[in-house]
């Protein structure tokens, strides 16, 4: 079974440059070990339920640290099958559009 959750997470209490925050969360995106792709608006996951579910709440917990306030949107596409959906999915529309489709 697969989960690709994409979420964004920033907090609203800490003024107009948030980037230090969306590194924080990025990090610990990144140091889970699960595949995942970074975009300008938000961060995409992919893993069993349970791993997903446990990352954005690691990233809100080290958030919430110096945040008194933290917006967090979430999108799940959850499966029954296979993982690797999400590099699929991407090379799917990568390859209809080298061919023209």
């Amino acid at each position: 079974m697969s989960a690709i959750l994409d979420f964004s997470i920033f907090p609203l209490d800490k003024g107009e440059s948030l980037s230090a925050y969306v590194a924080k969360a990025v990090r610990i995106v990144r140091e889970s070990g699960l595949p995942y792709v970074f975009s300008p608006m938000s961060t995409s996951i992919e893993g069993d339920w349970d791993e997903v579910l446990a990352v954005v709440t690691r990233c809100k917990e080290e958030l919430e640290k110096d945040c008194r306030r933290i917006h967090v949107a979430m999108r799940v596409d959850w499966r029954d099958g296979p993982s690797g959906r999400l590099a699929a999915k991407i090379r799917s529309v990568e390859d209809k559009l080298a061919s023209g489709s």
